[in-house]
């Protein structure tokens, strides 16, 4: 029970990120890389305390991947800050969701898994739902561009596939070294990026941003990650598939609520089909969810 609890909270707070996001007003590239800063830090200081060691030579033998899945991560932190700026929080969430959908898809190449029946008919009702949500999303309203927000969550939800698929090549390596890893070489590699497109602005950031920037990367990326990884340990694929999607819930319950942000049926219709797709493909492959899950999905 108290590893379901943990996951659980993990994804909770996955779930809030997107609120967060809005209030820090630097660019999304600027912001991934505080938070990755920040967040790995925070990793290596509970790494420390914990005793848990880095094997400099499972690095080196994993590095060619662990390169590739760092810079995946970055890209998919940039485009997904992106679309919280660019359309609603259930808009972006539900964009992003598509990601088990490209794995499906892309599976029978990366993976040699087989595309049973049901997963085709998943991914048919999958892709059926987006086209709902994209068709009655009309275009900048309310400051929103909303086509525009949800290409940018189809990206992230691209290269957060591609990190899941990567991940399964990572050898003997421990979840949350992998983390901290993939973290400080996204950091990194967002340096050089920064600077020759957006250029620092972060030593100009309001005062307002930088509680909303701590928060950001201690709470939902350090604190997150830790209790992720603590929870699903101990749990199997299963449930981990089940208690995935409190991360899109908790967001859709706060674009509702709390943002007022209004969704038409059919956007709410293709949201169902969406989720439910990508719920019946994960629940019924337990061994598929639990070794993909090598990172969290924010």
């Amino acid at each position: 029970m108290k590893s379901k609890i943990q996951f659980l909270l993990s994804m909770i707070i996955f779930g809030t990120i997107g609120v967060f996001v809005r209030y820090i007003d630097l660019s999304s590239s600027e912001i991934a890389l505080l938070r990755g800063l920040i967040g790995s830090l925070f990793l290596l200081t509970v790494m420390f305390l914990m005793k848990k060691k880095i094997s400099w030579a499972l690095v080196k033998g994993n590095a060619f991947v662990l390169l590739l899945s760092s810079i995946a991560l970055g890209g998919n932190w940039i485009f997904l800050f992106q679309a919280y700026k660019h359309t609603t929080l259930s808009n972006a969430v539900l964009s992003y969701y598509f990601a088990p959908v490209f794995v499906l898809i892309l599976s029978p190449l990366v993976l040699k898994e087989k595309l049973s029946l049901k997963k085709i008919a998943c991914i048919g009702a999958a892709m059926l739902g987006m086209l709902f949500i994209v068709g009655n999303s009309g275009v900048s309203t309310s400051g929103f561009d909303h086509l525009l927000g949800i290409g940018y969550g189809l990206m992230a939800a691209a290269l957060y596939a591609l990190l899941m698929l990567l991940n399964k090549f990572i050898k003997n390596m421990d979840g949350l070294v992998t983390t901290f890893i993939q973290l400080g070489t996204a950091s990194l590699l967002l340096i050089p990026y920064v600077s020759f497109t957006e250029g620092f602005g972060i030593l100009e950031v309001s005062s307002s941003s930088i509680p909303f920037i701590f928060i950001l990367g201690i709470v939902h990326t350090g604190i997150g990650f830790l209790l992720f990884f603590s929870g699903m340990q101990k749990i199997k694929g299963q449930s981990i598939a089940a208690l995935s999607y409190a991360d899109p819930i908790t967001s859709l319950v706060i674009s509702a609520v709390i943002l007022q942000e209004q969704m038409t049926f059919v956007q709410l219709l293709g949201g169902a089909l969406l989720l439910g797709s990508t719920f019946v493909s994960e629940n019924k492959s337990i061994k598929f969810s639990k070794r993909l899950m090598k990172t969290p999905a924010k």
